[in-house]
């Protein structure tokens, strides 16, 4: 059993103490989208509004929000908040959930007594933090919004919503939600004055988007940094690495002078990709795969010191026909460049929204083909008593196994009929305006893109 499983494994039963839905990520992790001063703890529930006169004085208060208060004091009495609905319907599978991966994590389970001791009322400092300090960004992912990307938003404003049955997207639902990059915004202004409190508590900084290459307060942080070396911190972007080449330049010259020294203890590059190829471009408009795999090369080549690649693959229905592809080029890239430690991850969180690109939704040939993917992974698993980098962790493979699970369990509410008609609907409009057609980039799926098509043209 590989450490990691097996920090989840102990913290489940040290979780249990407490109460059988006790999660430290409630108190120490949380993620912040400062655009529309929302946030979550984890980043699994649902977003809630942050009180702008609360953190007025006291900046913590973007983080202990009174909602999340009434959420620990759920957990502790042993009450399964529904907003945390994702891990329940994971472990109702007889799986382990996030629930334990998360608070197994040494961030969490290191701050196990003083989350005990803080109870639901305390105040406490996370020592995960995720924030989103701008929506800007150059991608348009299918499943994504204008409140995280900007290109959304220019196109939700000259087209409209997508008429799918609940009208997708529609601007008139966004605005005056999203503050702009250009203006005044409290909730960054908070976080800054709350950073040099926070900066100490920190374990892991996560930067998301948006595109944070793209945004100036990426770079304030990394100045800090360097300017505040912190050697136990791990610092963390999530990028769709496929920006402009200078940009991409004046990135990589900050992340060489961040791995030099003892100035961090790991720089983690996530990056944000479904699948392969054409598919994945598909999936995220204005991606360019090809110079997203000369980045990666080029990151795992070219930085010093301890720093790894993760992947992060959103578990969508379009991912399932070229995923394996994807995770053989992860193998290849773990051969190349993992000698004395693993430096290529990747993780599959599952998408719950819209629907329409649910796993939940597919046929069960979809589900037996991930299948033949996890049959593939188990094949080539790494053992624990062996010194390789090479294959797949047995985490990795039990995420796939549980994201299968989770596919063939159906949400008692999905109604499957309707969202064939809105997969069909968003992406013949999908294909009108990004001059796209869908049968030439998924073939293999000609029989799924016909009954979702006969479904919308009998209604």
């Amino acid at each position: 059993m590989s450490d990691y499983l097996n920090d989840a494994e102990r913290a489940k039963a040290a979780l249990d103490k407490v109460s059988p839905t006790m999660c430290l990520a409630k108190w120490k992790q949380v993620s912040f989208h400062l655009p529309t001063g929302l946030n979550n703890s984890c980043y699994h529930p649902p977003l809630h509004k942050i009180d702008a006169e609360a953190i007025k004085l006291n900046p913590s208060a973007l983080h202990n929000t009174e909602q999340k208060k009434q959420q620990r004091k759920k957990m502790i009495e042993g009450d399964r908040p529904s907003e945390c609905s994702y891990c329940w319907n994971i472990e109702d599978t007889g799986n382990m959930s996030d629930r334990h991966y998360r608070s197994g994590e040494p961030w969490a389970m290191g701050k196990y007594d003083e989350v005990v001791d803080a109870g639901w009322e305390g105040d406490v400092n996370p020592s995960y933090v995720e924030v989103n300090f701008s929506n800007v960004c150059n991608l348009e992912c299918t499943y994504c919004s204008p409140q995280f990307s900007s290109t959304w938003a220019k196109q939700t404003e000259r087209y409209g919503a997508y008429s799918t049955t609940v009208p997708h997207n529609a601007p008139e639902h966004f605005a005056g939600t999203i503050i702009p990059n250009r203006e005044q915004n409290p909730y960054v202004d908070a976080f800054w004055k709350w950073w040099p409190d926070l900066y100490p508590e920190l374990k892991h900084f996560r930067m998301t988007g948006g595109e944070p290459m793209m945004d100036k307060n990426t770079y304030r942080v990394f100045d800090y940094i360097l300017e505040n070396p912190k050697p136990d911190l791990h610092i963390n972007t999530t990028s769709n690495f496929s920006v402009e080449p200078a940009l991409f330049e004046k990135y990589m010259d900050y992340a060489k002078r961040l791995c030099t020294g003892e100035t961090v203890e790991h720089f983690m590059q996530f990056v944000s990709v479904d699948t392969w190829g054409k598919q994945a471009e598909y999936i995220r408009p204005g991606l360019d795969f090809e110079r997203l795999q000369k980045n990666v090369e080029r990151f795992l080549t070219e930085i010093p010191g301890r720093n790894s690649v993760t992947f992060i693959i959103t578990m969508n229905n379009l991912c399932i026909p070229g995923i394996q592809d994807f995770l053989k080029w992860v193998i290849k890239l773990r051969a190349k460049y993992s000698t004395t430690y693993q430096r290529v991850w990747f993780d599959t969180p599952l998408l719950r929204q819209p629907q329409w690109q649910s796993l939940q939704i597919m046929p069960e040939s979809y589900a037996w083909n991930l299948e033949q993917v996890l049959h593939w992974m188990e094949d080539h698993e790494i053992k624990e008593d062996v010194h390789e980098f090479v294959g797949f962790k047995d985490f990795e493979i039990n995420k796939m196994r549980r994201d299968i699970a989770w596919m063939r369990s159906k949400h008692p509410n999905l109604n499957i009929k309707r969202n064939k008609i809105d997969f069909y609907k968003f992406f013949v409009e999908h294909d009108h305006r990004h001059n796209s057609v869908f049968m030439d980039v998924f073939p293999e799926m000609s029989d799924w893109w016909s009954e979702c098509k006969y479904h919308a043209e009998s209604v």
